[in-house]
């Protein structure tokens, strides 16, 4: 019996030093010992596609790998060319600036890619096909796109003053009908599926524009407009995990606009990171990281692009070394 009594007592020893020993590690861990390795983008995260301008094409990365110059990174590259629907050389085309990934059924489903150039071009290709669905040359500075609902083409360009337009796209591989609303320094277009508004930003403006009229035959009138907080808007994007806001950046700072209030917000999670000056693209994944381009880094051909693409809270970087990006464009196909 004696015996016996010791092992308990024995047992019940060494369960007590191995709780303790566990008590020890939770410790050091929740106290900052021991750290944890810093947050990667999430394997679900959308891939990234980016305007390069010293390239002339429009790539697509993986975000998940580190280094953009292998091979593993580069998922999708793409050009207009005699092979996929467009003449060769193309008009229009040599400095992308956008790139929307949509869903459409009024084009006959799948997914479509709604792209513009800074030299004219403005197209809608299939993806992954990469085949010619509609294409016009407006021999203007285009900045920004956006692919319709019905099939029709949204376009922002700081030609002649600035306009917005949007084109019967739907209608034939050519058609050039359209109807155009004039904004002061047009960079971005956006459709919203739950305000059934088309927004878009100028230098000094964001608008909410009312797509009416027809298919065939589309008209824009304003909604209404509000005065950005600061002047030179660039950027216009959904604030994906939240339906009520919008990414709008500035020559000096990026902001949240909030539809339900009309307030700005400058103060939003990891605005001490993600808002700075000279932001040309901005957006985030479904896992909150933000994607960002400022120009500057290693790109020498121009004075707008950069060959880095930053991601935010948590930070890292993508470099594509001799790139010259203007926007880089997480493709996710939901507007919002």
């Amino acid at each position: 019996m004696h015996k016996l009594l010791m092992l308990i007592k024995h047992s019940r020893r060494k369960k007590a030093q191995l709780l303790y020993l566990i008590a020890i590690v939770l410790f050091v861990a929740g106290s900052g010992g021991i750290q944890p390795k810093p947050a990667a983008a999430v394997t679900n995260d959308c891939n990234i596609g980016a305007g390069d301008q010293a390239s002339h094409q429009i790539l697509v990365f993986d975000p998940n790998v580190t280094d953009w110059n292998s091979s593993s990174a580069l998922m999708w590259s793409w050009s207009p060319s005699a092979s996929n629907g467009f003449s060769n050389p193309t008009p229009g085309w040599g400095q992308p600036t956008d790139m929307k990934l949509r869903s459409n059924c009024s084009l006959g489903g799948g997914q479509w890619m709604a792209v513009t150039d800074t030299s004219g071009l403005a197209a809608i290709i299939s993806y992954p096909g990469g085949s010619k669905k509609w294409y016009q040359n407006t021999a203007a500075n285009l900045q920004s796109a956006e692919l319709l609902p019905n099939g029709n083409i949204a376009i922002a360009s700081t030609s002649s003053g600035g306009w917005v337009r949007v084109y019967n796209s739907s209608q034939g591989a050519s058609s050039s009908a359209y109807d155009q609303y004039v904004l002061v320094g047009a960079r971005g277009v956006l459709w919203d599926p739950l305000k059934n508004v088309l927004w878009a930003v100028g230098d000094n403006d964001l608008v909410a524009l009312l797509v009416q009229g027809s298919p065939a035959a589309p008209t824009l009138k304003e909604s209404f407009k509000v005065a950005l907080p600061s002047s030179g808007g660039h950027e216009l994007q959904p604030v994906y995990g939240n339906k009520d806001r919008l990414w709008v950046s500035s020559d000096t700072l990026v902001y949240q606009y909030i539809k339900s209030t009309k307030t700005w917000s400058s103060t939003y999670s990891g605005a001490s990171s993600i808002s700075r000056a000279g932001v040309r693209s901005v957006g985030n994944q479904l896992s909150g990281q933000a994607v960002e381009t400022v120009p500057g880094g290693g790109c020498t051909l121009n004075s707008w692009c950069t060959d880095t693409v930053d991601f935010l809270s948590p930070g890292t970087t993508r470099v594509k070394t001799g790139a010259a990006f203007y926007k880089a464009r997480i493709l996710n196909p939901e507007y919002q």
